[in-house]
């Protein structure tokens, strides 16, 4: 048995791709929460490698919205907007 404290985690800067990525998916509804961090993952890698379009991430993120793929794209691409990323 360890007596040591876990080590901290450090989070990435507000204004990283990861943050904003991820926060770009944080108003979505979906089934589980899980189904919103695949999500942000595939807008994420969308917008690092920029192979493929945000709507092809987001369609083969296979996360289970409660809204439709256009709404969730919409709300996306708004909050990328305000980041300034264009996608």
């Amino acid at each position: 048995m360890t007596t040591k404290p876990p080590p901290s985690v450090r989070k990435d800067p507000d204004t990283s791709l990861e943050r904003i990525a991820y926060g770009s998916v944080a108003g979505i509804p979906t089934v589980e929460p899980h189904d919103q961090d695949r999500l942000g993952f595939c807008v994420w890698r969308s917008l690092q490698l920029r192979r493929d379009p945000l709507d092809v991430a987001v369609h083969f993120a296979g996360a289970r919205l409660l809204i439709s793929e256009e709404e969730a794209l919409t709300k996306i691409r708004a909050h990328l907007k305000t980041h300034g990323i264009t996608a």
